[in-house]
């Protein structure tokens, strides 16, 4: 199994501006593209003073289906224009893990 990390951060009145496109689009676009391999998504989140960050969390059986996600390039970040326009800054790249532990959800 492969978890795929990454964090963006925008400023607490943007935050609900980023947060429920997320939750209500986005995250339901990643699964209805039905990728073999891919478990599931959370979202994270935490007030950093000035700004939120937010953290995703992606799980996925392997890396080529990390890569049916995100193309060849698959540490590459995917953000959507419309996340772009409101966060202050983000990963340009992913971080990838070997998760020996899967979640409970997954076993």
């Amino acid at each position: 199994m492969i978890t795929r990390v990454w964090h963006g951060w925008t400023t607490p009145e943007n935050a609900p501006v980023y947060e429920n496109p997320l939750l209500t689009e986005i995250f339901e676009g990643i699964r209805s593209r039905k990728i073999a391999g891919f478990l599931g998504i959370s979202l994270c989140k935490r007030d950093a003073g000035a700004e939120i960050e937010f953290m995703t969390i992606m799980w996925f059986e392997s890396i080529a289906a990390v890569r049916q996600f995100a193309g060849e390039d698959y540490e590459r970040a995917v953000v959507p224009p419309k996340a772009q326009a409101v966060l202050a800054h983000y990963d340009q790249r992913s971080t990838h893990y070997q998760t020996p532990v899967p979640p409970p959800f997954a076993g």
